[in-house]
C-alpha cells in the first residue's frame, strides 16, 4: 500500500489540478512551444535555402549542422550562461534565470534538427521539381516557398520531433533558468529536484503528464508522416 500511495498522491495532484502543478506544466509547455516556433521560422527558410543553394563549403555547413544536431545541451545551457551572465556580452539585457534564457536555450538545440530535416526534404524535393519550377520561370525565393509548402506535412513532423527534444530536455534550461519556483521551474527540472527531495508525488505526477505528452507528440508525428504518404500519393 504504501508503494502505491506515490501514484495515488500523483494522480490527485493531476485531477485536482493543483494551481502549483499546472503552474509547471504550463511553463513547461509555453517555453518550449515558444522555442520549437523561434527556431521554426528560423530554420525551414534557412533549411530550405540550404537545399537549394550551391556554394563552396556546402558540405562543411551540412555536417555541421548535422554535428549540432547532437550537442550536449549542458554544453548550450555553459554558452548562454556565459553570455547571459552579468559579466558576459549581452548580461546588460537581464535575460539570465528568465523564461526568455530557456526558450533561447531550447530553440538552440531544436534548431539544427529543423534545419537538418527540412534540408533533407527539401532537397529530395528539388531533385524531382527543379527542372520543372525553373521552366516556368521561378525564382529562389519562388522555389522555396512552393517546395516548404509541398513538404509542409514531413516539416510538421520534423517539429514535432523538435517539440519532443525540448520537452524532455533538462540540462540547458536548469544551467539558464536555475530552476526557481514559480518562475522558471519546468517539469524535467521539478522532477530532477523533487526526486531528489524525496516528494515523489510530485515527480512521479509531472513525469505521467510528461510521458503523456511524449506520447501525444508520437501520435502526431505519426498520423502526420501518413496524411503526408497519402498527399503524396
Amino acid at each position: 500500500m504504501d508503494d502505491a500511495s506515490p501514484f495515488m498522491a500523483a494522480l490527485t495532484l493531476i485531477l485536482r489540478l493543483d494551481p502549483a502543478f499546472l503552474s509547471i506544466v504550463g511553463l513547461s509547455l509555453r517555453v518550449t512551444l515558444t522555442a520549437v516556433c523561434l527556431a521554426a521560422l528560423i530554420g525551414l527558410p534557412l533549411g530550405a535555402l540550404l537545399a537549394v543553394s550551391r556554394f563552396r563549403g556546402r558540405s562543411v555547413v551540412i555536417v555541421a549542422i548535422n554535428a549540432l544536431m547532437g550537442l550536449p545541451p549542458v554544453v548550450v545551457g555553459l554558452t548562454f550562461f556565459l553570455l547571459l551572465s552579468r559579466s558576459g556580452p549581452l548580461g546588460s539585457f537581464g535575460l539570465l534565470f528568465t523564461p526568455s534564457a530557456m526558450i533561447i536555450a531550447q530553440a538552440s538545440l531544436v534548431l539544427p534538427i529543423v534545419i537538418a530535416l527540412t534540408r533533407q526534404t527539401v532537397e529530395d524535393l528539388w531533385a524531382n521539381y527543379r527542372e520543372y519550377l525553373l521552366s516556368i520561370g521561378m525564382g529562389p525565393k519562388q522555389a522555396i516557398m512552393t517546395l516548404l509548402w509541398d513538404a509542409r506535412f514531413s516539416l510538421a513532423t520534423a517539429l514535432l520531433a523538435g517539440f519532443g527534444r525540448a520537452t524532455a530536455e533538462v540540462g540547458a534550461v536548469l544551467i539558464v533558468g536555475g530552476n526557481i519556483a514559480g518562475v522558471t521551474r519546468m517539469m524535467t527540472t521539478a522532477i530532477a529536484l523533487e526526486t531528489s527531495k524525496g516528494d515523489l508525488a510530485l515527480a512521479l505526477g509531472l513525469g505521467i503528464i510528461l510521458v503523456g505528452i511524449t506520447l501525444l507528440v508520437n501520435a502526431l508525428a505519426f498520423g502526420m508522416s501518413r496524411i503526408g504518404v497519402r498527399h503524396a500519393g
